[in-house]
Protein backbone atom coordinates (compact mmCIF):
# COMPACT_ATOMS: atom_id res chain seq x y z
CA UNK A 1 0.00 0.00 0.00
CA UNK A 2 1.47 3.31 -1.09
CA UNK A 3 1.20 6.18 1.36
CA UNK A 4 1.83 9.70 0.18
CA UNK A 5 2.70 11.87 3.17
CA UNK A 6 1.98 15.60 3.07
CA UNK A 7 4.91 17.85 3.76
CA UNK A 8 4.62 19.20 7.27
CA UNK A 9 4.28 22.94 7.44
CA UNK A 10 5.99 25.23 9.92
CA UNK A 11 4.27 27.82 12.13
CA UNK A 12 3.89 31.22 10.51
CA UNK A 13 5.41 34.21 12.37
CA UNK A 14 2.86 36.34 14.19
CA UNK A 15 1.41 39.33 12.39
CA UNK A 16 3.58 42.35 13.09
CA UNK A 17 1.12 44.92 11.74
CA UNK A 18 -2.59 45.39 12.41
CA UNK A 19 -4.84 44.02 9.69
CA UNK A 20 -6.46 46.84 7.64
CA UNK A 21 -10.02 45.61 8.19
CA UNK A 22 -12.91 46.57 10.45
CA UNK A 23 -14.10 42.96 10.62
CA UNK A 24 -12.04 39.77 10.72
CA UNK A 25 -14.56 36.95 10.39
CA UNK A 26 -14.25 33.20 10.77
CA UNK A 27 -17.01 31.40 8.84
CA UNK A 28 -17.49 27.74 9.78
CA UNK A 29 -19.54 25.25 7.76
CA UNK A 30 -21.37 22.19 9.08
CA UNK A 31 -19.92 18.71 8.62
CA UNK A 32 -19.99 16.64 11.79
CA UNK A 33 -16.75 14.81 12.57
CA UNK A 34 -14.96 16.76 9.82
CA UNK A 35 -15.25 19.87 12.03
CA UNK A 36 -11.91 19.02 13.65
CA UNK A 37 -10.42 20.48 10.44
CA UNK A 38 -11.84 23.86 11.50
CA UNK A 39 -10.23 23.51 14.90
CA UNK A 40 -6.87 23.01 13.20
CA UNK A 41 -7.43 26.10 11.08
CA UNK A 42 -8.22 28.12 14.18
CA UNK A 43 -5.03 26.90 15.89
CA UNK A 44 -3.05 28.19 12.91
CA UNK A 45 -4.78 31.56 13.02
CA UNK A 46 -4.20 31.77 16.76
CA UNK A 47 -0.48 31.02 16.53
CA UNK A 48 -0.20 33.68 13.79
CA UNK A 49 -1.74 36.27 16.11
CA UNK A 50 -4.95 36.62 14.09
CA UNK A 51 -7.99 37.12 16.34
CA UNK A 52 -11.37 37.03 14.55
CA UNK A 53 -13.93 39.47 15.95
CA UNK A 54 -16.89 37.78 14.26
CA UNK A 55 -17.59 34.04 14.33
CA UNK A 56 -20.39 32.66 12.14
CA UNK A 57 -21.22 28.97 12.16
CA UNK A 58 -23.64 26.26 11.15
CA UNK A 59 -23.98 22.89 12.92
CA UNK A 60 -20.53 21.65 14.04
CA UNK A 61 -19.21 25.05 12.97
CA UNK A 62 -21.56 26.64 15.50
CA UNK A 63 -20.22 24.35 18.25
CA UNK A 64 -16.63 25.26 17.39
CA UNK A 65 -17.64 28.94 17.45
CA UNK A 66 -19.14 28.51 20.93
CA UNK A 67 -15.92 26.99 22.29
CA UNK A 68 -13.76 29.75 20.78
CA UNK A 69 -15.92 32.70 21.82
CA UNK A 70 -16.71 31.24 25.23
CA UNK A 71 -13.08 30.68 26.29
CA UNK A 72 -10.35 33.02 27.51
CA UNK A 73 -8.12 33.96 24.59
CA UNK A 74 -5.12 32.04 25.92
CA UNK A 75 -7.21 28.87 26.43
CA UNK A 76 -9.15 28.71 23.16
CA UNK A 77 -7.02 26.09 21.40
CA UNK A 78 -6.81 24.02 24.59
CA UNK A 79 -10.60 24.14 25.04
CA UNK A 80 -11.14 23.16 21.40
CA UNK A 81 -8.86 20.18 21.85
CA UNK A 82 -10.65 19.15 25.04
CA UNK A 83 -14.00 19.38 23.26
CA UNK A 84 -12.87 17.22 20.35
CA UNK A 85 -11.10 14.66 22.51
CA UNK A 86 -14.27 14.43 24.61
CA UNK A 87 -16.68 13.77 21.74
CA UNK A 88 -14.23 11.43 19.96
CA UNK A 89 -13.27 9.44 23.05
CA UNK A 90 -14.38 6.12 21.55
CA UNK A 91 -11.30 5.51 19.44
CA UNK A 92 -10.51 2.28 17.65
CA UNK A 93 -6.78 1.73 17.52
CA UNK A 94 -4.81 -1.10 15.94
CA UNK A 95 -1.90 -2.05 18.22
CA UNK A 96 0.05 -3.55 15.34
CA UNK A 97 -0.44 -0.49 13.14
CA UNK A 98 0.62 -0.99 9.54
CA UNK A 99 2.19 -4.31 10.45
CA UNK A 100 -1.27 -5.80 10.93
CA UNK A 101 -2.30 -4.77 7.43
CA UNK A 102 0.86 -6.27 5.91
CA UNK A 103 0.36 -9.56 7.75
CA UNK A 104 -3.13 -10.19 6.38
CA UNK A 105 -3.56 -12.31 3.21
CA UNK A 106 -5.62 -9.59 1.49
CA UNK A 107 -5.00 -5.92 0.93
CA UNK A 108 -6.98 -3.29 2.78
CA UNK A 109 -6.52 0.22 4.03
CA UNK A 110 -6.01 0.27 7.79
CA UNK A 111 -7.28 3.86 7.96
CA UNK A 112 -10.45 2.97 6.07
CA UNK A 113 -11.23 0.05 8.39
CA UNK A 114 -10.48 2.10 11.50
CA UNK A 115 -12.75 4.93 10.34
CA UNK A 116 -15.62 2.62 9.36
CA UNK A 117 -15.49 0.94 12.75
CA UNK A 118 -15.56 4.35 14.44
CA UNK A 119 -18.60 5.31 12.35
CA UNK A 120 -20.38 2.05 13.24
CA UNK A 121 -19.64 2.56 16.90
CA UNK A 122 -21.05 6.10 16.75
CA UNK A 123 -24.27 4.82 15.17
CA UNK A 124 -24.71 2.01 17.68
CA UNK A 125 -23.37 3.50 20.93
CA UNK A 126 -23.39 7.25 20.31
CA UNK A 127 -20.51 9.50 21.35
CA UNK A 128 -19.62 10.51 24.93
CA UNK A 129 -20.33 14.13 25.68
CA UNK A 130 -22.34 14.44 22.46
CA UNK A 131 -25.26 12.07 21.87
CA UNK A 132 -26.61 8.71 23.00
CA UNK A 133 -29.06 6.32 21.28
CA UNK A 134 -32.69 6.24 22.33
CA UNK A 135 -34.29 3.11 23.67
CA UNK A 136 -36.64 2.03 22.36
CA UNK A 137 -35.87 3.17 18.83
CA UNK A 138 -38.23 5.86 17.50
CA UNK A 139 -39.29 3.31 14.88
CA UNK A 140 -41.02 1.37 17.67
CA UNK A 141 -41.56 4.09 20.25
CA UNK A 142 -45.02 4.29 21.86
CA UNK A 143 -44.30 7.93 22.75
CA UNK A 144 -44.50 11.22 20.89
CA UNK A 145 -42.14 14.19 20.83
CA UNK A 146 -38.36 13.78 20.77
CA UNK A 147 -38.54 10.05 21.53
CA UNK A 148 -40.56 9.47 18.36
CA UNK A 149 -38.81 11.93 16.04
CA UNK A 150 -35.09 11.32 16.59
CA UNK A 151 -32.70 8.41 16.99
CA UNK A 152 -30.41 10.09 19.53
CA UNK A 153 -30.64 12.12 22.71
CA UNK A 154 -28.36 15.20 22.72
CA UNK A 155 -28.55 15.91 26.47
CA UNK A 156 -24.82 14.99 26.79
CA UNK A 157 -23.97 17.81 24.36
CA UNK A 158 -25.74 20.37 26.53
CA UNK A 159 -23.70 19.20 29.52
CA UNK A 160 -20.47 19.45 27.51
CA UNK A 161 -21.26 22.99 26.36
CA UNK A 162 -22.16 24.09 29.87
CA UNK A 163 -18.85 22.69 31.12
CA UNK A 164 -16.54 24.11 28.43
CA UNK A 165 -18.23 27.37 27.40
CA UNK A 166 -18.38 30.53 29.48
CA UNK A 167 -21.63 32.00 28.15
CA UNK A 168 -21.13 35.28 29.99
CA UNK A 169 -17.89 35.73 28.08
CA UNK A 170 -19.51 34.58 24.83
CA UNK A 171 -22.21 37.24 25.20
CA UNK A 172 -19.88 40.00 26.41
CA UNK A 173 -19.48 41.57 22.96
CA UNK A 174 -15.76 40.82 22.81
CA UNK A 175 -16.49 38.66 19.77
CA UNK A 176 -19.70 38.68 17.72
CA UNK A 177 -21.22 35.23 17.24
CA UNK A 178 -23.88 34.27 14.67
CA UNK A 179 -25.24 30.72 14.32
CA UNK A 180 -27.84 29.54 11.84
CA UNK A 181 -30.77 27.16 12.42
CA UNK A 182 -33.77 26.13 10.33
CA UNK A 183 -37.21 26.98 11.69
CA UNK A 184 -39.14 23.70 11.39
CA UNK A 185 -42.52 25.43 11.10
CA UNK A 186 -41.65 28.09 8.49
CA UNK A 187 -38.74 26.39 6.74
CA UNK A 188 -36.72 29.61 6.95
CA UNK A 189 -33.12 30.01 8.06
CA UNK A 190 -32.86 31.94 11.32
CA UNK A 191 -29.68 33.42 12.74
CA UNK A 192 -29.15 33.65 16.48
CA UNK A 193 -26.75 36.55 16.91
CA UNK A 194 -25.10 38.01 19.99
CA UNK A 195 -25.55 41.44 18.40
CA UNK A 196 -29.30 40.95 18.84
CA UNK A 197 -29.84 38.61 21.80
CA UNK A 198 -28.17 36.58 24.51
CA UNK A 199 -27.21 33.09 23.36
CA UNK A 200 -27.20 29.95 25.47
CA UNK A 201 -26.53 26.23 24.91
CA UNK A 202 -29.90 25.69 23.20
CA UNK A 203 -29.09 28.09 20.34
CA UNK A 204 -25.95 26.15 19.45
CA UNK A 205 -27.66 22.81 19.85
CA UNK A 206 -30.44 24.01 17.54
CA UNK A 207 -27.88 24.89 14.88
CA UNK A 208 -26.61 21.29 15.00
CA UNK A 209 -29.91 19.42 15.39
CA UNK A 210 -29.69 17.43 12.15
CA UNK A 211 -32.82 15.28 11.62
CA UNK A 212 -33.69 12.49 11.99
CA UNK A 213 -30.64 11.80 14.11
CA UNK A 214 -31.13 14.65 16.55
CA UNK A 215 -34.36 16.16 17.89
CA UNK A 216 -35.57 19.66 17.06
CA UNK A 217 -34.70 22.22 19.75
CA UNK A 218 -37.46 24.44 21.09
CA UNK A 219 -36.59 28.12 21.63
CA UNK A 220 -39.23 30.66 22.59
CA UNK A 221 -42.06 28.48 21.28
CA UNK A 222 -40.45 27.68 17.93
CA UNK A 223 -38.66 24.48 16.95
CA UNK A 224 -35.36 24.44 15.09
CA UNK A 225 -33.30 21.96 13.11
CA UNK A 226 -29.73 22.08 11.83
CA UNK A 227 -29.16 25.19 9.71
CA UNK A 228 -27.55 23.02 7.03
CA UNK A 229 -31.03 21.82 6.07
CA UNK A 230 -31.47 25.23 4.42
CA UNK A 231 -27.94 26.58 3.91
CA UNK A 232 -24.75 25.04 5.24
CA UNK A 233 -22.47 28.09 5.00
CA UNK A 234 -23.11 31.40 6.82
CA UNK A 235 -20.93 33.52 4.50
CA UNK A 236 -23.90 35.60 3.36
CA UNK A 237 -24.63 36.55 6.99
CA UNK A 238 -21.21 38.17 7.30
CA UNK A 239 -21.11 39.86 3.91
CA UNK A 240 -24.72 41.11 3.97
CA UNK A 241 -24.35 42.90 7.30
CA UNK A 242 -23.51 46.55 7.74
CA UNK A 243 -20.90 47.24 5.02
CA UNK A 244 -17.41 47.19 6.50
CA UNK A 245 -13.91 46.42 5.30
CA UNK A 246 -13.91 42.68 5.93
CA UNK A 247 -11.37 39.86 5.95
CA UNK A 248 -13.16 36.51 6.01
CA UNK A 249 -11.63 33.10 6.63
CA UNK A 250 -14.21 30.71 5.22
CA UNK A 251 -13.61 27.10 6.30
CA UNK A 252 -15.65 24.54 4.38
CA UNK A 253 -15.90 20.82 5.05
CA UNK A 254 -17.50 19.74 1.77
CA UNK A 255 -16.10 20.32 -1.70
CA UNK A 256 -18.47 21.34 -4.49
CA UNK A 257 -16.08 19.89 -7.06
CA UNK A 258 -15.55 16.17 -7.46
CA UNK A 259 -15.48 13.27 -9.87
CA UNK A 260 -18.42 11.33 -11.24
CA UNK A 261 -19.29 8.41 -8.87
CA UNK A 262 -18.44 4.86 -9.91
CA UNK A 263 -20.63 2.94 -7.44
CA UNK A 264 -23.50 3.51 -4.99
CA UNK A 265 -21.21 4.28 -2.07
CA UNK A 266 -19.56 7.01 -4.10
CA UNK A 267 -23.01 8.28 -5.13
CA UNK A 268 -23.92 8.73 -1.45
CA UNK A 269 -20.63 10.49 -0.73
CA UNK A 270 -20.86 12.79 -3.75
CA UNK A 271 -24.48 13.67 -2.94
CA UNK A 272 -23.39 14.93 0.49
CA UNK A 273 -20.62 16.99 -1.10
CA UNK A 274 -23.03 18.75 -3.44
CA UNK A 275 -25.84 19.13 -0.90
CA UNK A 276 -23.73 20.63 1.87
CA UNK A 277 -21.04 22.49 -0.08
CA UNK A 278 -21.05 26.28 -0.07
CA UNK A 279 -22.21 28.54 -2.88
CA UNK A 280 -19.35 30.95 -2.47
CA UNK A 281 -19.35 32.11 -6.08
CA UNK A 282 -23.03 33.13 -5.91
CA UNK A 283 -22.40 35.15 -2.74
CA UNK A 284 -19.26 36.83 -4.07
CA UNK A 285 -21.02 37.65 -7.36
CA UNK A 286 -23.73 39.43 -5.37
CA UNK A 287 -21.12 41.38 -3.39
CA UNK A 288 -19.40 42.33 -6.65
CA UNK A 289 -22.67 43.72 -7.99
CA UNK A 290 -23.07 45.76 -4.81
CA UNK A 291 -19.53 47.09 -5.22
CA UNK A 292 -20.30 48.25 -8.75
CA UNK A 293 -23.48 49.91 -7.51
CA UNK A 294 -21.50 51.77 -4.84
CA UNK A 295 -19.01 52.95 -7.45
CA UNK A 296 -21.85 54.22 -9.64
CA UNK A 297 -23.35 56.07 -6.66
CA UNK A 298 -19.98 57.62 -5.85
CA UNK A 299 -19.66 58.97 -9.40
CA UNK A 300 -23.21 60.33 -9.20
CA UNK A 301 -22.56 61.98 -5.84
CA UNK A 302 -19.53 63.80 -7.21
CA UNK A 303 -21.76 65.61 -9.71
CA UNK A 304 -24.18 66.92 -7.10
CA UNK A 305 -23.95 70.55 -5.96
CA UNK A 306 -22.65 71.24 -2.45
CA UNK A 307 -26.11 72.29 -1.25
CA UNK A 308 -27.54 68.90 -2.18
CA UNK A 309 -24.67 66.98 -0.54
CA UNK A 310 -25.48 68.66 2.79
CA UNK A 311 -28.95 67.10 2.98
CA UNK A 312 -29.27 64.25 5.53
CA UNK A 313 -30.71 61.88 2.93
CA UNK A 314 -27.78 62.46 0.57
CA UNK A 315 -25.27 62.06 3.41
CA UNK A 316 -26.88 58.71 4.23
CA UNK A 317 -26.55 57.62 0.59
CA UNK A 318 -22.93 58.80 0.56
CA UNK A 319 -22.18 56.60 3.56
CA UNK A 320 -23.78 53.62 1.83
CA UNK A 321 -21.69 54.31 -1.27
CA UNK A 322 -18.39 54.50 0.62
CA UNK A 323 -15.80 52.07 -0.72
CA UNK A 324 -15.52 48.76 1.12
CA UNK A 325 -12.88 46.05 0.79
CA UNK A 326 -13.67 42.34 0.99
CA UNK A 327 -10.99 39.65 1.15
CA UNK A 328 -12.21 36.05 1.39
CA UNK A 329 -9.65 33.38 2.24
CA UNK A 330 -11.35 30.11 1.35
CA UNK A 331 -10.17 26.80 2.80
CA UNK A 332 -11.88 23.52 1.87
CA UNK A 333 -11.28 20.19 3.56
CA UNK A 334 -9.94 17.70 1.01
CA UNK A 335 -11.24 14.19 1.66
CA UNK A 336 -8.70 11.43 2.05
CA UNK A 337 -8.83 8.62 -0.49
CA UNK A 338 -9.85 6.13 2.21
CA UNK A 339 -12.80 8.23 3.48
CA UNK A 340 -16.29 7.33 2.32
CA UNK A 341 -19.87 8.46 2.78
CA UNK A 342 -19.65 8.03 6.57
CA UNK A 343 -16.78 10.49 7.04
CA UNK A 344 -19.01 13.06 8.76
CA UNK A 345 -19.78 10.65 11.60
CA UNK A 346 -16.45 8.83 11.89
CA UNK A 347 -15.83 10.14 15.42
CA UNK A 348 -12.57 8.34 16.16
CA UNK A 349 -9.54 9.94 17.78
CA UNK A 350 -7.31 8.94 14.88
CA UNK A 351 -9.59 10.50 12.24
CA UNK A 352 -10.07 13.60 14.39
CA UNK A 353 -6.33 14.17 14.75
CA UNK A 354 -5.84 13.72 11.01
CA UNK A 355 -8.55 16.29 10.24
CA UNK A 356 -7.11 18.72 12.79
CA UNK A 357 -3.60 18.42 11.35
CA UNK A 358 -4.92 18.96 7.81
CA UNK A 359 -6.57 22.22 8.88
CA UNK A 360 -3.43 23.40 10.67
CA UNK A 361 -1.21 22.67 7.66
CA UNK A 362 -3.63 24.29 5.19
CA UNK A 363 -3.87 27.58 7.08
CA UNK A 364 -0.11 27.68 7.66
CA UNK A 365 0.43 27.24 3.93
CA UNK A 366 -2.11 29.98 3.25
CA UNK A 367 -0.55 32.47 5.64
CA UNK A 368 2.97 31.74 4.40
CA UNK A 369 2.18 34.26 1.65
CA UNK A 370 1.55 37.51 3.59
CA UNK A 371 0.01 39.18 0.52
CA UNK A 372 -3.05 36.94 0.81
CA UNK A 373 -4.25 39.24 3.59
CA UNK A 374 -3.85 42.45 1.56
CA UNK A 375 -6.99 44.41 0.63
CA UNK A 376 -8.08 44.04 -3.01
CA UNK A 377 -7.42 46.68 -5.64
CA UNK A 378 -9.88 49.63 -5.25
CA UNK A 379 -11.39 49.04 -8.69
CA UNK A 380 -12.30 45.46 -7.68
CA UNK A 381 -13.27 45.78 -4.04
CA UNK A 382 -13.33 42.03 -3.50
CA UNK A 383 -10.83 39.19 -3.86
CA UNK A 384 -11.03 35.47 -3.07
CA UNK A 385 -8.04 33.24 -2.29
CA UNK A 386 -8.18 29.44 -2.35
CA UNK A 387 -5.08 27.44 -1.46
CA UNK A 388 -6.54 24.33 -3.11
CA UNK A 389 -6.88 25.96 -6.54
CA UNK A 390 -4.96 28.64 -8.36
CA UNK A 391 -6.00 32.12 -7.22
Amino acid sequence: MLNVMRERSSPVPQQERPLPYDVVALVLQGGGALGAYQAGVYEGLHEAGIRPNWLAGISIGALNAAIIAGSPEAERVQRLREFWETICAFSIEWPAGEGLANALPFAFDINSVRNRLAATRALVQGQPGFFKPRFPSPLWSPFTGDAATSFYDTAPLQQTLERLVDFDRLNSGEVRVSVGAANVRTGNLTYFDTAERRLGPKHFMASGALPPGFPAVEIEGEHYWDGGVVSNTPLSRVLSGEPSDTLTFQVDLWSARGRVPQDLMEVSSRQKDIQYSSRTRAVTDQVMRMQKMRQALQRTMEELPASAKAKPEIRAIADMARHRSYNIVHLIYQSKIYEGHSRDYEFGLSAMRTHWQSGLEDIRRTLADPHRLDPPAPELGIVTHDVHRRD
